[in-house]
């Protein structure tokens, strides 16, 4: 995604140029964290398990960060801000509506594999049972992300490279498809995260059925 040149003594992961360093211990804490908000969801995860993982104490964690929201925000609320910093980015650079949507799926998708955990945990983060201050955060920035490609869907209607639809129905389907391969996708397996959009994306603009024969 946005590929750029690195230098060959750069060891850098893809999941670090999303996110600003920090010490190790912060990122030790980050990692599980984001592992437990992935599995668990916010709600199901206590700043107790995040120490046990760790194996440091309650006080080492509150060290780094003084409470659960505070860490959350850290790993979902930054990353939401990432990744749509990173799509708009590739959107506003698409030369057409058409090629717009296919910028947001790819790139997101993209972001995604660079770590899924978070985008999982982001995920999670609607279907928290009560009302809190990181959920109607990222719910907001979630809303703002969706709201990126209903406009580019209906651009593409208005310009005729789409036949006229419901388009908040188009994103649902469109988003259904990106929310659900960090749970079936194997990044080692036999298709790349770009291939497998690819291949979504062909559906959805092509269809399945057959040409008909004559």
């Amino acid at each position: 995604m946005m590929a750029t040149s690195r230098p060959a003594e750069d060891t850098a992961t893809e999941t670090d140029s999303f996110r600003p360093r920090v010490d190790n211990r912060q990122e030790q804490i980050i990692g599980i964290a984001c592992r437990l908000f992935a599995r668990r969801g916010y709600e199901g995860t206590s700043l107790r398990d995040i120490a046990e993982e760790a194996k440091i104490t309650k006080a080492a964690l509150y060290y780094h960060f003084p409470n659960k929201e505070a860490l959350y925000h850290r790993i979902v609320l930054d990353s939401l801000q990432a990744l749509i910093y990173h799509v708009r980015a590739a959107v506003d650079l698409a030369p057409t509506p058409l090629e717009k949507v296919r910028q947001f799926m790819l790139v997101s998708a993209e972001f995604m594999d660079a770590d899924r955990d978070s985008w999982m945990a982001g995920s999670n983060a609607f279907w928290m049972g009560a009302e809190s201050e990181p959920r109607t955060l990222a719910v907001a920035l979630r809303n703002e992300y969706e709201a990126m490609l209903r406009t580019c869907i209906s651009d593409a209607i208005n310009s005729g490279e789409f036949r006229k639809s419901n388009v908040a129905m188009t994103g649902r389907f469109l988003l259904s498809a990106l929310n659900q391969i960090s749970r079936w996708h194997n990044p080692k397996g036999a298709m790349t995260i770009r291939e497998v959009i690819e291949q979504y994306l062909d559906m959805a603009l092509h269809g399945l059925q057959a040409p008909a024969k004559a």
